[in-house]
């Protein structure tokens, strides 16, 4: 595969105060594959300068606009402009930047989820699946060795057919109402207009949704959900439970919180079969435990020479060296970039690095926010899971 040059970068979002815009940026540019040419930081213009100063940008390559960005950037020669977009802008900053980038001929990585809503989900669909460009969704969790490890585990039937599935995601950031509180994360995330009608579902809720799917393989087939504000005042939900049903006749429970105090960020999930069992949290994230019947429960670590294919592809460090969040983050952008490497060189990528979130987690994950409001709302104990496309 050849690299002759880095891959270009450029961001939409990201302007100063920004959480996950950080993030995004030091992921990509971990493993050398990329460099930042340019951005579209803020919807501010003076905000957007200020940032690409603090990056040192090239000043004529810091716009106001991200629809100036991709107008300026495609009329550059191929070996300046920018190759890839991140768009790390709140939800309802996701669906035409995202058209646009296409339609201009960049790559995309978007921050999950897929759009603000549903409708917006199933318009932007097509376009992503006829584009002849690369489309990266940073489901972050499904970045980590060990949940790669789980995935392939359950995918060669060491824990035989899977029965039962329990993902869980606590949060306790927003037990009061912090949004009254010049909190710049908190008044996006908890406002309809920028992250759309479901709140804390919407926000980690996907992941958990996203995580079962991912380890399991198997398609949730129908859901049950109950959704709540815990939080007097708040407009949309910060707390929920929602019961799964899979294609195979497993069941699951997912639970998400935002206001459980003084929980930080330890998504668990819990994946039991006919043979055995997996159990994984976020933040113990290098270590896997195994249960086996009428046996000592196995922890497998990260970095060691005994996980699989998928685990060894997505690890940097030798065992014992904690990897964590920043780096599963960095694990979506170099599979992502040694795809497109391999499309331009007209090689097959590895299977290992197709294993990054794309469009058809993206529309699930919409559809999974469509029906869990829709089951919350309903006097039917059980909503078909239907994706529409």
């Amino acid at each position: 595969m050849s690299t002759a040059r880095k891959l270009k970068l450029g961001l939409v979002g990201g302007g100063p105060g920004s959480f996950i815009g950080a993030i995004h940026l030091n992921g990509a540019l971990m493993d050398g594959m990329f460099e930042m040419v340019c951005g579209a930081f803020s919807s501010n213009p003076e905000k957007s300068r200020q940032r690409g100063e603090e990056l040192m940008i090239d000043p004529s390559r810091v716009y106001g606009s991200y629809g100036e960005m991709f107008q300026k950037e495609a009329e550059l020669p191929e070996d300046q402009r920018m190759d890839v977009v991140a768009i790390v802008t709140p939800n309802n900053v996701h669906f035409d930047p995202t058209v646009k980038a296409l339609e201009h001929g960049f790559h995309v990585a978007l921050d999950k989820p897929l759009t603000l809503n549903y409708a917006e989900a199933k318009a932007l669909y097509p376009i992503v699946k006829n584009s002849d460009r690369r489309f990266l969704l940073t489901h972050t969790y499904t970045g980590y060795p060990m949940i790669k490890q789980a995935k392939q585990m359950v995918m060669n039937g060491e824990i035989g057919e899977v029965r039962k599935v329990y993902v869980e995601y606590p949060q306790g950031w927003l037990y009061k109402l912090l949004e009254t509180e010049n909190n710049k994360q908190a008044e996006w995330r908890t406002d309809p207009a920028r992250n759309g009608q479901a709140g804390c579902m919407g926000d980690i809720g996907t992941h958990a949704f996203n995580m079962a799917e991912y380890i399991t393989g198997l398609k949730v087939t129908k859901i049950c959900a109950d959704l709540y504000i815990k939080i007097p005042g708040r407009p949309i939900d910060d707390d929920g439970v929602v019961l799964l049903g899979f294609e195979n006749g497993a069941s699951g429970v997912l639970m998400a919180s935002q206001t459980d105090t003084g929980c930080e960020n330890n998504l668990k999930v819990r994946v039991y079969g006919q043979k055995g069992g997996l159990e994984w949290e976020q933040e113990l994230n290098n270590s896997l435990t195994v249960r086996f019947p009428n046996e000592p429960a196995r922890i497998f670590r990260a970095g060691t020479g005994y996980l699989g294919s998928l685990a060894q592809e997505n690890t940097r460090t030798p065992a014992g060296h904690p990897e964590g969040y920043i780096e599963a983050f960095a694990n979506h952008y170099r599979n992502f970039a040694r795809c497109i490497y391999a499309d331009r060189a007209g090689q097959k990528p590895n299977w290992e690095w197709e294993d990054y979130p794309g469009i058809e987690d993206g529309i699930r994950g919409m559809a999974f926010i469509d029906l869990v409001l829709k089951s919350n709302e309903s006097d039917q104990k059980w909503t078909p899971f239907v994706v529409e496309k």
